[in-house]
Formats: structure tokens, sequence, C-alpha cells
């Protein structure tokens, strides 16, 4: 199949990333895929092309960017601050439109004035569509650092925690979650005695019984787990299945999701809920004001974009900072945010903060046709 054609505006395009102090860089299009499956979430991975090399490696047509990016960074030790611009094909099925498309984008490694490189981020993404576009476009930017402060503070077991973190941005799976946890739940599948012993608490006795199963049924020796480390699942099962919280804080919980304000009024608007919750939000609190102030210093227009504290994006490396910026028909044109824990989880020897955007060509190459601009 032939490739798609490149926007000719790809040109110009490379060279405003340039413009604004980056690398250039291009990644290979054969990936290991083992990373994206690992970081990248659910639903990209279900979109990923694999394929397999003669050794058994897993290895994929490149999805995204910023997992390469990263990979070719602590790969050769570039140190940091480093800001990397790309421009290339990646591959993914998609709902609508090919499944072989271009993207470029900007990865900021390294800045520790991490609100200051949020700011950039958004101002550069909104610059860039501003050169392309002239139809209207529309920003809406989340925090995923602030859910997770809401989430800490309603004392749910980390397990519970995790699974919210996991949904958020996806507000069918959040309210299911929420619904379960309006009741608790009965484990299922346990014996008498392992439920006797786990409601009395008895770690040692429960151990010695799942030792003693494990020995009677033979398959101690080909254990792949410990009865220690058994009776631990089984405890953790138990009190995600127990645990449930009570309609206040679910009510505080649905409250916070359906913020929804201009930017400009975003600061106020959280500490009057965190005040009404009894909430401490610290320091994702204060990062968010700080994001805020950045914004404003660079000139942006804080009313002209839309603070949704339930908007997350389907990317499971974000920690913070999230935002889409999107057409008149609601095709999204450019996304990204914060990651400031994937370089770490890729291998790189101390903490690195980044932040990265990307854009969609196909889908500003549309809008600029059907505003009548020239290709």
């Amino acid at each position: 199949m032939p490739l798609m054609k490149l926007p000719a505006f790809a040109t110009r395009l490379a060279a405003e990333m340039a413009a604004f102090g980056t690398e250039p860089v291009d990644m290979p299009v054969i990936q290991p895929a083992e990373p994206f499956l690992d970081m990248a979430g659910e639903d990209l991975r279900r979109r990923i092309f694999m394929t397999e090399s003669e050794t058994g490696e897993s290895l994929c047509l490149r999805p995204e960017f910023t997992i390469p990016v990263c990979l070719s960074h602590i790969e050769n030790a570039t140190g940091t601050p480093r800001r990397y611009s790309y421009l290339g094909e990646v591959f993914r099925q998609r709902r609508d439109g090919p499944n072989e498309f271009y993207q470029a984008g900007i990865e900021d490694l390294g800045d520790p004035e991490t609100a200051r490189a949020d700011a950039r981020a958004i101002s550069e993404a909104a610059a860039i569509l501003k050169g392309l576009v002239s139809a209207p476009v529309h920003t809406v930017l989340g925090d995923q650092a602030l859910f997770e402060a809401v989430v800490a503070g309603l004392g749910l077991p980390s397990g519970w925690q995790k699974r919210l973190i996991h949904a958020f941005g996806n507000m069918a799976q959040l309210e299911a979650l929420l619904s379960r946890l309006a009741r608790p739940e009965e484990v299922r599948g346990l014996s008498p005695e392992i439920q006797s012993l786990l409601a009395a608490g008895d770690d040692a006795a429960l151990i010695a019984h799942i030792d003693q199963t494990m020995v009677e049924t033979g398959y101690s020796t080909n254990a792949s787990r410990s009865p220690a480390d058994i009776a631990r699942r089984l405890r953790a099962k138990l009190s995600l299945a127990k645990a449930s919280l009570d309609p206040a804080a679910i009510e505080t919980l649905r409250n916070f999701l359906s913020l929804s304000v201009p930017l400009s009024e975003a600061s106020s608007a959280l500490s009057a809920f965190a005040m009404r919750a009894g909430l401490d939000l610290g320091p994702a609190l204060k990062q968010f004001e700080a994001r805020v102030a950045a914004l404003a210093a660079a000139g942006i227009d804080l009313a002209a974009i839309t603070y949704r504290a339930a908007f997350g994006r389907p990317l499971d490396y974000y920690t913070g900072l999230v935002f889409e910026m999107t057409g008149a028909d609601g095709a999204v044109l450019a996304g990204g945010g914060r990651f400031d824990r994937l370089l770490t989880l890729l291998g790189a020897e101390s903490h690195i903060p980044a932040v990265g955007f990307a854009l969609w060509l196909d889908r500003i190459e549309k809008t600029r046709q059907t505003s009548g601009e020239a290709a």
C-alpha cells in the first residue's frame, strides 16, 4: 500500500518547531512492543499493529512518538534539559480515518520549571495551530494530579485508588466504579476455611492452611507464588471487595468530576470545592495555580480555555497536565500533557520531568480544506 501523502504545510511546520529551539529527530518505524504494551494504556494497546522478529521478540509498527523519543534520549545519554521535535507516520487502528497517518510534535524533557514548561507546551501548540488553521480552535485542560489528590483524600485502599486513577478520563468506567463503591461485594470462589481464616485475621493460620493445601495437591513443587504471597493476595482481594464509600464521599467525587469552568475561574473553583469537601489538595493545587500563572504570563487568554476536572487522555503515562485542542467539528487537532514518571519507568537513572504534545496532520489538513485554505 502506498504511503500517505505528506501535507504540503509539513515543511513549514517542521521549520516552525525547529524555530522553537527543538532538535528534529526521527525514530525507527519498527519498535519493540513491550514499552507500549506496558505503559501506553489499554486504548492504545488494542490499536497497535503487532509483529514478531525471527528470534521471537514482540515488535510493533510505531503507534506514537513519545515513548521512542524518550527511549532514544535515555540510550544516547544526552543530558537535560532537552527539547525534541518529530514529524513522521504513526500506525494505529482507528475508529475513523486511515490507520496510517502523520503526526508531528514536541517533547520537552528535563526542565525543572514544570509550570513554565507546561505553559510553553500549550502556547507552542496553540501558536502552530493558529498559523495553520483559521477556524476557531477550542482548548480543554485537565489535571491527573488533582484527580489523584482528591481520590487519595477519600481514604480508599491503594488498590481502589489505582483503579480509579486508571479510569481517569473515561466517565463511563468511573461511573461504573463509583456505583460499585456504593456497596461492598461478596468474595466468591473461596472455601469456607479460607473465608473463616480471612475473617479472623489470623495470617499465620491462613499461610499454614495454604501451605498444607499446596502440599496435599502436589502444587507446591511447581508453585510460582509462596503461601505467604497467596495469603497477601487473598487479603488484598478481600480488602478491595469490602471497600466502599459512604454517600457523602461519592457525592464529593462526583462534585469534583462535574467541575467545568473557564481556566480563569478554575483556581477559585477548586479552592472552594476543597474547602467544602474538607480536602487538602496540597502540591497538586499549588502546581495547578503555578501553571495558570505561567499561562497568563505567556499572554494566553485563560477565559478561552476550559478546565474540566473529568478530562483525561487515553494514555496511562500522564501524571499531571493533560490538554486537547479541537476544531469546530470536534476533531482533536493537538493533544498532550505531562509524563514525569515515564522516563524513570523506561530506565532513566534519575528523575526527568517531561511534557509534550502531538499534532494530527491529517485532521489539520481536513480542517484547512473545510475552511477553504490552501493545502
